[in-house]
């Protein structure tokens, strides 16, 4: 029988795919691309960018794009068998791009290239190339080389068990609640739990620590012993303060140990730390930089934290009989305080936003804004209710995507835009390869045959997953590697997600894309008002939650061998930042994602330096007097100079081939009221 992921074909066939393909397939494609390998890297294969591309770009590609459908349905459709079979392979596959990063004959082909005789994207590509080089370990040796390549397989192993862990404890924990309990909580919520409790032969309302259950029940349930009780198990998941029942899932000894290896792999590299390391590809020019810009910001932002706290705490006193209010109650009297002060809850928002109709308002500020047409198209998929649609500019295909928005078991939580294939004008056929993305996200699913029903935040969410694949995907970057966001600065690539996160708030935009669950009316002005009025509710206190999470993150990875353990650090962190402090038995750190298994270690304050990047960018819009959801000239101007440029010029390049300058940090405070 055929195995699918061998099969030529131009998507993944995922309704085919199986765990028993895994092992397989990686078996011949690793193979492949070792002979691949092989043959360029003998004397006698000339030293050109193109001769390499041709055999050991499409081998590795082959492989990349293979392991990619695996890994995709890892994330989104975990089964047992498919979990083992991934694990089986993960230490195969992770030691063969190791061993590939650090091909001392690979690299001294790669500097034998004659760099005049490449074009722009090409020269760009090479000199990421030979960088990525050196931090792979290419100029190590002996026993050095072999133990950097241990390193990076047994931090592959962790990342993976760190995921593993953390998705496994968040779908331990379930709580039937009684019907009594739930008061306050809104009824499509209450609909959706109690169809999952019968669903399982069970009485009462299933509760899950999952976001479209667990946020509503902490914004919205009066009483607080079901608030504390979610909050517990949700501050201790994956950690050693876990129930009994959920304490197999422990991250402690993972964490330390992924922190002990990469200050080790810093040290084989020259540096002192892994902050040393991160930065090297990116716009920051080191750690100290990047700390000072973040106490720079906790400083800005202080005093407007500390007056969202004196003002939930005082109407916490005077209108709902709290005189000590506790970590688990701040969601709920923040809700009660913005409907007080604006006359308008999440839940009336809500209704409004339906799923079909957010998409068609999204759609529609893409194709005006970047001059292109989005359709549906027809692809394989692993689950019914994934979408496929393709995109279009004057006539010719730009790019496609699939979209899950869903959230089910087996489906790692959060949200996130992954390629599945790149932009590219392949050496060995000469035609041009179009970028193909997946955009996931985890909304709760509609109820009784009516719509799904987004909140606000699950808009802006779609809205900045869709930046990542407009970033991808109108790329015009011939040059694989440095197509689409391949290549972009770490610290830069969430400023095409960031941006799109501003079009939430246009009224030219929501009126288009909002109709009522029930009589199909569009938002009403006087509502869409009130949301503006409380655009900026708490956002001291918000700013000062990513500071101290970035913070963390860039001095965890900084220590050196003064290391402190992570949650004494994480305490003098909350110490200097935080205005609300979490109880002792709070362990975020051993769920987050980001550094320990995402990409994002020592790079956390990305999210933050890219929104200094996002809301200058959009500045830019908001000066037209068009509007900025009409702004066509201006959408072009940015299409051009950071959408299609991608990765082929440092990313400042682009921001200022834009703006006509540098980023100011003025923006940002303006859009988030703390100018």
């Amino acid at each position: 029988m055929t195995n699918p992921l061998l099969a030529n074909a131009p998507l993944p066939l995922f309704d085919q795919i199986q765990p028993e393909h895994v092992s397989p397939a990686m078996d011949e494609l690793l193979a492949q691309a070792k002979t691949a390998l092989e043959a360029v890297t003998k004397p006698e294969f000339p030293a050109g960018w193109t001769d390499i591309a041709k055999v050991l770009d499409v081998a590795t590609e082959n492989l990349g794009r293979a392991w990619g459908a695996v890994s995709h349905l890892n994330s989104v459709a975990d089964t047992p068998e498919l979990r083992a079979a991934y694990n089986a392979a993960l230490p195969r596959v992770t030691e063969f791009w190791t061993r590939l990063g650090a091909d001392e004959r690979l690299y001294a082909k790669y500097k034998a290239i004659d760099v005049q005789a490449l074009n722009a994207e090409q020269r760009q590509a090479h000199k990421n190339a030979v960088r990525n080089f050196v931090l792979s370990g290419a100029e190590l040796t002996g026993e050095a080389r072999d133990r950097f390549a241990q390193i990076q397989e047994r931090q592959a192993e962790l990342s993976q068990k760190f995921s593993e862990n953390a998705l496994d404890a968040t779908q331990a924990f379930a709580y039937y609640a009684e019907a009594d309990e739930l008061v306050g909580v809104p009824q499509d919520v209450q609909d959706s739990a109690r169809a999952q409790a019968l669903a399982e032969g069970k009485e009462g309302y299933k509760l899950t620590l999952k976001m479209p259950s667990y946020l509503p029940v902490m914004q919205f349930a009066h009483g607080s012993a079901l608030r504390e009780k979610l909050y517990r198990a949700y501050n201790t998941r994956a950690s050693d303060q876990a129930p009994a029942e959920n304490s197999g899932f422990d991250n402690s000894a993972i964490m330390k140990e992924i922190l002990a290896l990469r200050l080790e792999e810093s040290r084989l590299l020259g540096y002192k730390n892994f902050g040393e390391v991160s930065v090297v590809a990116k716009m920051a020019d080191s750690p100290g930089q990047v700390i000072s810009f973040l106490r720079d910001l906790a400083r800005r932002a202080r005093p407007y934290a500390e007056k969202d706290v004196a003002d939930l705490r005082a109407f916490a006193a005077e209108h709902l009989n709290m005189a000590s209010p506790q970590p688990w109650d701040y969601a709920y009297i923040g809700e009660k305080l913005k409907e007080e002060r604006y006359a308008f809850s999440e839940q009336e928002v809500k209704q409004y936003f339906t799923g079909p109709k957010v998409l068609d308002g999204l759609f529609k500020i893409v194709e005006t804004l970047f001059e292109v047409t989005l359709a549906k198209d027809s692809a394989p998929v692993w689950k019914p209710g994934v979408e496929f649609y393709r995109i279009e500019r004057k006539g010719q295909l730009v790019g496609q995507f699939y979209l899950d928005q869903p959230a089910r078991t087996g489906k790692r939580g959060g949200a996130w835009m992954d390629d599945v294939r790149a932009r590219w004008l392949r050496p060995d056929t000469g035609q041009l390869q179009t970028p193909v993305a997946h955009l996931v996200c985890n909304f709760a699913e509609g109820v009784a045959g009516k719509p799904a029903l987004l909140t606000h935040d699950d808009v802006t969410t779609l809205f900045h997953e869709f930046g990542h694949g407009l970033h991808h995907m109108l790329t015009q970057v011939n040059e694989r590697d440095v197509s689409g966001i391949s290549g972009v600065e770490w610290d830069a690539v969430e400023l095409p997600s960031q941006f799109m996160e501003n079009f939430c708030w246009e009224w030219d935009v929501l009126k288009h894309m909002t109709a009522h669950v029930e009589t199909g009316a569009p938002l009403p002005r006087a509502l869409f008002d009130k949301m503006t009025a409380a655009k900026n509710f708490q956002s001291g206190m918000q700013t000062l939650r990513q500071v101290e999470f970035s913070l963390f993150d860039m001095l965890l990875h900084t220590q050196g061998d003064d290391s402190k353990d992570v949650m004494a650090l994480l305490a003098e962190v909350r110490e200097e930042v935080a205005v609300i402090q979490a109880p002792p038995y709070s362990r975020p750190a051993h769920t987050f994602s980001h550094i320990f298994s995402g990409g994002y270690a020592a790079g956390y304050y990305s999210y933050k330096w890219a929104e200094v990047l996002s809301a200058d960018a959009y500045a830019a819009f908001e000066e037209s007097a068009s509007g900025a959801a009409a702004n066509v000239e201006t959408g072009r101007r940015y299409r051009e100079a950071i959408l299609e440029a991608g990765g082929s010029r440092p990313a400042m390049e682009s921001f200022k081939a834009f703006r006509g300058r540098e980023p100011s940090i003025d923006a940002l405070m303006r859009h988030q009221g703390m100018a």
